[in-house]
């Protein structure tokens, strides 16, 4: 009689068990209830910060084409963007044509060279720079500098030709590594693009 009394207990323990199932499957089935959206319902979004560009002055890879009086050299640099996103650069704003770069003994640019100072004046300045402050030259291919930890951020950038050395630079200028003078501004958006490899070559001619 005991052995039938724990039969009966399992099967009903099985039984409630299986009903529990069927009631939850069926708690999910269709219904001629219809349910609708209150009025008003939404969600919440956030936008990002924006932060500026910063562009450093680097040795390497070396300028291939170098001042000479009366001639155009290249300038190196790095764009680097703190962004959450890509930022695309289309155009640089320059100082004027008579703001001039400071000579360096060396490529670290931390000892200048005596006698060819921008006060000096060394006569290099930006290739196409005017008379007026920010005047605005477009780069011949947007640059897309990729987002915060993107591996071509920071964006090494060689600049072709756009150092001007004048014809009356001191002698003192011979053999000098130059840092150029502050870009007044860019022209940058941002958002998404395709990200420039690094290093990459641009300019502009006019």
């Amino acid at each position: 009689m005991r052995s039938e009394g724990i039969g009966v207990v399992v099967t009903s323990v099985l039984l409630v068990t299986i009903g529990a199932a069927l009631a939850g499957g069926g708690a999910y089935a269709a219904t001629n209830w219809v349910v609708g959206l209150s009025a008003g319902s939404s969600g919440l979004a956030q936008s990002g910060t924006v932060s500026n560009l910063t562009i450093t002055a680097v040795s390497t890879p070396s300028p291939a084409n170098v001042l000479y009086p009366g001639g155009v050299g290249d300038v190196v640099l790095t764009i680097s963007n703190p962004n959450a996103f890509p930022v695309t650069v289309t155009a640089v704003n320059l100082p004027t044509s008579a703001t001039y770069a400071t000579g360096y003994t060396t490529s670290a640019l931390t000892t200048t060279q005596t006698g060819c100072l921008a006060a000096t004046p060394s006569g290099v300045t930006w290739s196409y720079a005017t008379g007026t402050s920010g005047s605005s030259h477009s780069l011949t291919t947007a640059l897309v500098v990729g987002a915060s930890g993107n591996p071509n951020n920071p964006l090494t950038v060689t600049l072709t030709n756009d150092a001007s050395m004048a014809t009356t630079a001191p002698a003192a200028c011979e053999n000098t590594f130059f840092s150029m003078p502050s870009l007044t501004g860019v022209t940058a958006t941002g958002g998404s693009g395709t990200v420039t490899t690094s290093p990459a070559t641009d300019g502009w001619t006019s």
